[in-house]
């Protein structure tokens, strides 16, 4: 056995268990191991019998005496056991376990951790931990691994309790002796006052004191930002070192680039032109550009990558811009067309319906632009918007179109700088942290249930008076018995339509529908046939309406607020003032202190960094590959640790093949990291 032996080929109870402990994520003997407790219960205390307390919550070890079933008149099954130790007895009850009668015997020694309650007249121990013990050690103390201490309470799925963890992790750390070489130098270790990996794991597991597992989390959350900024840095510097493409000429053009900005119909922001100045100055290197372009809706990413764009159609190159959905690439489309067209530049649409002609200069689409049958004669360019939607692959495919093509990244998504220094550290970073000229801050209202009538009311007289129309977003399409809370977008449409907005006409948009479908329900709403579209977060990204005044956000609190703040940005983009209204049913303070932020705070990459501390770092997953957690240990709000993590990183890269162990380790997580590469 070793680290990275799968578990379903151990034979037993693991070869059982293997599926199940796949749903938690554990594959390997590595992952059983990383497999962090998230909280212990404190079962320290060991106390003798005739010093039990009411109340008390305590471990008591002894002999069993007796244990029987007891049946009673409503059919319920009892299981009283007698304990004894030298200074008395106590009864222990369990309720409807009938099967203990068979695992704990008379004469077994037991060791059984919980509280003490009063039970059939007297003091007892009532439904406790409990587990027969076979080893002592040289004191004669029991050996325990379930009572007796501080006991790792797991994440569990259905079959996979923490107490079956608890033993296999307990048997491979203590039974089997795996050790792990370290791999941290050790220089790192003491300027960071670091403990070794082998105590960081028994630790984490099986503390004899809480302030251990402090000690051990710090070990082990280095290691995970530290090998992850590490690879980063190792993909950066092999990129720069080993891939080269096309330089684009920039000085001959840079009078072509002015007057085709000064000629737009608005003024780029100084974000805009910093951003366009570090992306000049990478693609005119033959090291292919690796960069990412951040900002929030509306702020202009789109004018960036089309002036680059633009620069690569005067050195004879062929742009791809890559966009998740039809709505966002036929978007984008519009867009590019409206402003190079006019120069003569080609720009063609794939998506799953359309096919593009043959010759283009712009090719904007789906990841219909994969497809084999389309040839590039000369691809100097890669856009991707939101690549954290595409897989490994699509990204990996898309780069191999041309010769090491420049490649520019684009995300609406407000990602905390913490989260960008690990998740992206192998791009540089541009941020477009400031808005167009005249483009208005959204009103926003979190509306609690008992205003919603009114709510509807105003919103009525406000798309009538002023012409405008508005999206109501829903989290899912169908009502599910478990979620019925949750307005659901079809059931929502259906009593919008009939109950509240019967003046109105209503439209319904949702992920499961057909493009052509999606398409004919939002021409409808471009050409003011619809004054209401109800839909579901597919509205997130690429819908661009400036007639759409009033976005209503159903059951609020499920969002994040970065999310939120991207739905919120998909009005206010005309002239018209527009209208955020979140409606909530829930009563928790904490969560009207969290909706009642984007009220005050406008800003993308600020509202998630609050979230970050208010929610931990759960919603940040959503700009990564879905289904993959990013840390198990670390967190992204730590940003001391980052940090220091990071700056270890870069020193130790020059010099890293000195440390074969951690270069195998940093290659080991190049191969299995979420990346551009």
């Amino acid at each position: 056995m070793n680290f990275n032996t799968q578990l379903a080929t151990l034979g037993g109870a693991f070869k059982l268990y293997a599926k199940r402990l796949q749903k938690l994520g554990i594959f390997t003997v590595n992952d059983l191991l990383y497999h962090i407790p998230f909280r212990y219960e404190d079962f320290s205390n060991i106390s003798k019998i005739n010093r039990l307390s009411l109340g008390e919550i305590t471990t008591l070890q002894g002999k069993v005496t007796e244990i029987k079933n007891i049946y009673t008149k409503n059919f319920k099954k009892i299981q009283e056991a007698r304990i004894a130790d030298e200074t008395g007895s106590v009864d222990t009850i369990w309720f409807n376990q009938p099967f203990l009668t068979r695992v704990i015997h008379a004469g077994d020694e037991i060791s059984i951790s919980g509280r003490a309650d009063w039970y059939n007249r007297k003091v007892s121990m009532v439904s406790p931990q409990y587990e027969i013990v076979y080893e002592k050690d040289n004191l004669g103390n029991f050996k325990t691994i379930h009572t007796g201490r501080f006991v790792p309470v797991y994440s569990e799925t259905k079959g996979v309790s923490s107490k079956w963890l608890r033993r296999q992790i307990y048997k491979i750390i203590y039974e089997y002796k795996l050790i792990q070489e370290e791999y941290i130098p050790y220089p790192i270790l003491k300027d960071q006052d670091l403990i070794g990996i082998n105590e960081a794991i028994e630790q984490i597991h099986f503390p004899n004191k809480l302030e251990q597992t402090v000690k051990a989390k710090q070990r082990l959350s280095f290691d995970e930002l530290f090998l992850m900024l590490l690879s980063a840095e190792s993909r950066k510097k092999n990129w720069r070192k080993i891939l080269k493409g096309k330089a684009f000429e920039v000085e001959n053009f840079k009078t072509n680039i002015s007057r085709f900005w000064e000629s737009l119909p608005f003024d780029l922001t100084n974000a805009q032109l910093k951003s366009i100045h570090d992306i000049l100055a990478d693609v005119s290197k033959e090291t292919p550009m690796n960069r990412l372009l951040q900002g929030d809706v509306g702020s202009g990413k789109t004018v960036v990558a089309t002036i680059i764009m633009y620069l690569a159609f005067l050195n004879n190159m062929q742009s791809i811009l890559m966009a998740p959905t039809q709505i966002l690439a036929e978007q984008h489309f519009s867009t590019i067309s409206k402003l190079l067209s006019p120069l003569k530049i080609s720009v063609e649409l794939a998506t799953g319906s359309v096919k593009p002609k043959n010759k283009f200069d712009i090719l904007v689409g789906t990841h219909a632009v994969l497809s084999e049958k389309i040839n590039f004669d000369n691809l100097g360019l890669v856009v991707i918007d939101e690549q954290q939607r595409f897989g490994v692959e699509q990204r990996a495919i898309i780069r191999k179109k041309g010769d090491n093509p420049h490649v520019l990244t684009m995300t609406a998504t407000p990602i905390p700088r913490t989260v960008a220094l690990t998740l992206y550290g192998d791009l540089d970073l541009s941020v477009l942290d400031e808005m167009p000229k005249g483009r208005k801050f959204i009103k926003t209202w979190l509306v609690p249930n008992e205003k919603r009538e009114n709510g509807y009311k105003w919103m009525e007289k406000e798309l009538k008076e002023n012409n405008s129309q508005a999206f109501i977003v829903c989290p899912f399409i169908e009502e599910s018995e478990s979620m019925t809370t949750v307005k659901a977008a079809t059931k929502e449409f259906e009593t919008l339509q009939k109950n509240v907005f019967s003046n109105l006409k209503l439209g319904l948009l949702h992920g499961k529908m057909k493009a052509t479908e999606k398409s004919k329900i939002l021409e409808k709403f471009r050409k003011n046939e619809i004054d209401i579209l109800v839909a579901t977060p597919v509205v997130e990204v690429g819908i661009d309406f400036p007639n759409a005044t009033i976005i209503v956000i159903e059951a609020a609190e499920r969002f994040g607020l970065a999310g939120l703040h991207q739905l919120r940005g998909r009005v206010g983009r005309g002239e018209k003032k527009s209208y955020c209204l979140l409606f909530t049913e829930s009563l928790n303070p904490e969560t009207k202190q969290r909706l009642t932020a984007m009220e005050k705070i406008h800003n993308g990459a600020e509202l998630a960094e609050l979230d970050l501390q208010l929610r931990g770092p759960g919603e940040i997953y959503g700009t990564v590959q879905s289904g993959k957690r990013v840390l198990k240990v670390a967190t992204f709000s730590d940003l001391t640790l980052i940090e220091k993590a990071k700056s270890e990183a870069q020193k130790i890269l020059p010099e890293i093949d000195k440390y074969p162990i951690l270069l195998a380790k940093v290659q080991n997580t190049n191969a299995k990291e979420i990346s551009p590469d």
